[in-house]
């Protein structure tokens, strides 16, 4: 059997639609940290095919293990005409160095990650 670490999946967010796109302010300790899945090319947003969560996570440099900042689910996907975007901000208060990591599910390929270090 695979480690989770074996199927998450990376790639170029501007050629890859499945890959959260991370955005990080820092003002004044604190972080507001947006995440998005199609910034460049737009995911499907279908009963079918859609990406149904975006976790994110913190881990401060020197910390062992990250930190759960948020975990976001989508559940509009065409029922009544509504579709929710793979879209979603956060803030944080800290001072401290570190990685955010974004995390998100498509329904059919499965787990994507990417990260940006602050």
């Amino acid at each position: 059997m695979k480690k989770l670490t074996e199927t998450v999946q990376t790639a170029d967010w501007k050629k890859e639609k499945h890959v959260p796109v991370i955005h990080v302010e820092n003002k004044d300790g604190e972080l507001l940290v947006t995440a998005q899945v199609g910034e460049e090319v737009e995911h499907p947003n279908t009963l079918e095919h859609h990406i149904a969560w975006i976790k994110l996570f913190f881990q401060a440099e020197g910390a062992k293990f990250p930190v759960e900042i948020g975990s976001y689910q989508f559940s509009a996907h065409g029922e009544e005409e509504l579709f929710s975007k793979p879209y979603v901000a956060a803030k944080l208060k800290t001072d401290k160095k570190g990685i955010v990591y974004a995390l998100s599910y498509c329904n059919i390929h499965g787990l994507w990650e990417n990260s940006e270090e602050i």
